[in-house]
């Protein structure tokens, strides 16, 4: 990337500041100072960095809804938009959002592969595919630095599940690791120019990763170019000596690191050179010149990009996420879905999750958003009065979960001669201090106890279960009368989430009444943390509602279903399935929700299914219904657009970004749990479509299949080594958008490669009748191959089908090329 004059400003500006520092002062500024920031110094006009997760909306540097976010589907939603531009409006908003949060720097985006549905952040990854995950993760980071925010792209590199995570050792070969998994961050860092990257916790080929020399300094650094800062994911740095040497900038989080005086020693020792120091100081300080938070140095960006409706964006981003996967005439002339808008026609919406979406996954990527449109609230705002009717149908929970829905809850925070020392609020019955996350005036070696209370109204009458996670004394009162007093102790759980943070323990049942408020209150005594090099502070006040028969509420929405003209069942995972740090042991939906789709589907066939989860699962039932509908986690206004979609307001945009099994048995890659410490890749190149067909396995949904509202013929195919430009046209009734994805084929390949590959795609709209050219670039990358002996890349020659499809199992047109 070529250096401009204010490149150079910077640059000049770094090196001014970097001379003023004396050792001790560039060893703090590479540790946190607490949770989320590094330290600022005035003496050379640095002001302190703040960083935040994440990568469907920004947080902040606290866990509180006081300072509410707006929230963004998946990041599996946002790839299956196929469009790049669309991912950079996306990053402009976050972007947005931080500056007006306080936040330099996001620690997004996940661009991991979908190497096997069981993989535990799978929502939070774009693709199983690395050229799509590259492309959409340029857009991502590109959008974000637009808006002058600094982006880490993330986890570098081989953290593809969670299991074991802080220790695995990803054995992975050559090949597979630069054709597949070092890919999306070597297409951001040569297209977006990111200026952050985040080492993983994992080691791969058995260096851990915040240590890998070969990795950072001389692929990342060297061969790609890349000049922005290292973090390492929080908690990952454990070596002074051997992060600081394996190119490691910032240790986080703070106050206690393996850097800061720790490193100065070292380098006082002769362990470390202060060379090492000064080039990981540089990169910091290069990074708070780009963000404007050093004196004489010109921010990256001069001129922001023009504010963005956060409301309107999400929805549409939504909408243009979503894969329609199935849409069958049902009366013998149209399709299910544009549903019928005739006057008089019903809907009877099924399902607990339409009523209470899921709209973001479990883990670092929460934020808490200022309102979720759920499919009920959607719908219900959408069809005219009397069109709609709701039953909860198989509720997919049978678990507690923190305090939400009819709860109004604070947190008091109390000394140990029960004074109140400060108060905060709670989004939810979870409470998740770190580091210096309290509310104001409260410190940990002043809090004695703590007071989750407040009121509730149930949503329903009958037997309400209260209950605690978390490890330590709880004192439980419902109605002003104690239920419980006494000690969760760590038990023996195989999980280590579960022995981390304790598991969900019941600890009262009563019966309450719809409507009538009650008072609850959970106290938690604060234990002694001053020996914690991290301190925090994490428990739950659980509630589960009443639980009918299941065969009951199924039998309920039967006969709404039968009275109506068209039943949307809404299907959902919940946190306990897919969530950050565990992986998924199955791909089947929980709870009876397979039962009741199969009732549902028998006594309406205008059955419409919408599957809200953010990972692939079976759906045993697909041919039994009239459409499917893929909503993924789709972020705060996602019942909004669901209507728009379902009403025909919108078209459903998305194509699948991961192949979609038939059954958990046809998953190609299953093995996530590792064999003493080890996880073997030995699928090698085969993964996601290219495992598929090597195996002859046909899926459910091939990758890249999404059907819309009109129809499109492919006319014609013209390709040289560089570009395919094909015709479409738009043969349906409605306008439509259509994605065009290039595939190559290798006629009589010379080395082992997959039978084919996505080498390129692009989205265009038209009109009814209207014909597009649509051109697709070939990058010379998709010719090439990782030779381990040169330590190349190695273009093969040779005859190629070129393939212009609708997806991976839908080939439209072909053409021979000769290279």
């Amino acid at each position: 990337m070529a250096v401009t004059d204010a490149d150079q400003v910077r640059n000049d500006a770094v090196e001014t500041a970097l001379g003023k520092l004396d050792l001790d002062t560039k060893t703090r500024l590479l540790a946190g100072q607490d949770m989320w920031s590094l330290p600022a110094v005035p003496e050379i006009g640095l002001k302190s960095l703040v960083m935040s997760d994440g990568p469907i909306g920004v947080r902040g540097v606290r866990w509180t809804a006081d300072d509410p976010s707006i929230a963004l589907p998946s990041p599996t939603a946002l790839a299956a938009a196929w469009d790049p531009e669309l991912a950079r409006r996306a990053g402009r908003l976050l972007a947005q959002e931080a500056r007006r949060k306080g936040v330099h720097v996001l620690l997004a985006p996940t661009v991991n592969l979908h190497r096997s549905p069981l993989g535990g952040r799978h929502f939070e990854c774009y693709s199983e595919d690395p050229y799509l995950t590259g492309a959409v993760g340029s857009g991502y980071v590109n959008g974000v630095q637009d808006g002058g925010v600094g982006t880490t792209v993330k986890h570098f590199v081989g953290n593809d599940a969670e299991t074991e995570r802080f220790t695995v050792d990803s054995v992975i070969a050559p090949r597979p690791l630069r054709e597949l998994y070092l890919a999306p961050f070597e297409a951001i860092v040569a297209n977006a120019h990111p200026w952050g990257i985040m080492t993983a916790y994992n080691r791969v080929n058995g260096t851990t990763m915040t240590e890998h020399r070969y990795l950072v300094n001389e692929v990342l650094r060297g061969e790609w170019g890349f000049d922005g800062y290292n973090v390492s994911d929080w908690m990952a740095a454990r070596s002074t000596t051997g992060d600081i040497l394996g190119g490691l900038d910032v240790a986080m989080p703070g106050p206690v690191t393996v850097y800061g005086a720790p490193l100065a020693e070292a380098v006082r020792a002769g362990e470390v050179p202060e060379s090492a120091v000064d080039e990981a100081v540089r990169n910091v300080l290069r990074l708070a010149a780009r963000v404007g938070i050093l004196e004489g140095a010109p921010a990256a960006v001069g001129e922001l990009p023009a504010a963005i409706d956060g409301q309107a964006l999400a929805r549409e981003l939504a909408a243009r996420g979503f894969v329609l996967v199935r849409n069958e005439a049902v009366d013998g002339e149209r399709p299910a879905l544009p549903l019928d808008s005739a006057p008089g026609r019903t809907v009877a919406l099924i399902g607990a999750a339409a009523r209470d979406a899921r709209v973001l996954g479990g883990g670092s990527a929460t934020v808490f958003p200022e309102r979720i449109v759920s499919p009920l609230d959607g719908l219900a705002a959408a069809l005219p009065e009397g069109a709609l009717s709701f039953t909860v149908g198989a509720d997919p929970s049978d678990e507690l979960t923190p305090a939400d829905k009819g709860f109004q809850l604070r947190a008091i925070c109390r000394d140990a001669s029960g004074g109140i020392i400060g108060t905060g609020s709670l989004p939810t019955g979870q409470v998740q201090w770190i580091g210096d996350d309290l509310p104001e005036g409260v410190s940990y070696e002043t809090m004695a106890s703590i007071e989750v209370t407040g009121t509730f109204v149930p949503r329903e009458s009958g037997e309400h279960a209260f209950g605690t996670r978390g490890l330590g004394a709880f004192t439980l009162a419902v109605g002003g009368e104690v239920r419980f007093d006494g000690v969760q102790p760590m038990g023996d759980e195989a999980d280590p989430f579960e022995a981390f943070f304790g598991a969900p323990q019941v600890r009262t049942r009563l019966a309450l009444t719809e409507g009538e408020a009650v008072e609850v209150s959970l106290t938690y005594q604060v234990p002694d943390m001053t020996t914690l090099p991290l301190k925090a502070i994490m428990f739950s006040f659980l509630h589960l509602g009443p639980q009918r028969s299941a065969d009951e509420l199924i039998a309920e929405a039967v006969e709404a279903a039968r009275a109506a003209d068209t039943a949307v069942v809404v299907v959902a995972t919940t946190e306990r399935v897919e969530s950050e740090g565990f992986d998924r042991k199955d791909l089947t939906l929980p709870g009876r929700q397979n039962d009741l789709v199969r009732a549902v589907a028998a006594v309406n066939p205008n059955t419409v299914v919408v599957v809200n989860a953010g990972s692939p699962v079976e759906l045993p039932w697909r041919e039994e219904v009239a459409a499917v509908l893929l909503t993924w986690f789709p972020g705060q206004e996602g019942g909004a657009a669901l209507a728009d979609v379902l009403l025909g307001e919108a078209e459903p945009g998305g194509r699948l970004p991961t192949t979609w099994p038939a059954e958990f048995a046809d998953a190609p890659v299953t093995e996530v749990t590792p064999t003493e410490g080890r996880l073997e890749y030995t699928e090698g190149l085969f993964i996601g479509y290219r495992a598929y067909e090597k195996h002859g396995i046909a899926p459910a949904f091939p990758f890249g299949h999404g059907l819309g509202y009109t129809d499109w013929a492919y006319e014609s195919l013209e390709v040289t080594a560089e570009r395919a430009t094909v015709r479409v046209t738009n043969t349906g009734t409605r306008p439509g958008r259509e994605t065009v994805q290039v595939y190559l084929a290798p006629v009589a390949d010379t080395v082992e490669r997959p039978a084919s590959w996505l080498a390129g795609f692009a989205s265009v709209t038209a009109g009814p009748g209207e014909s597009v050219d649509v051109q697709i670039a070939l990058p010379e990358r998709a010719f090439e191959i990782w030779d381990q002996p040169s330590g190349s890349w190695q273009r093969i020659g040779g005859g190629y089908e070129v393939r212009a499809s609708r997806s991976h199992g839908d080939t439209r047109l072909t053409a021979a090329l000769d290279l």
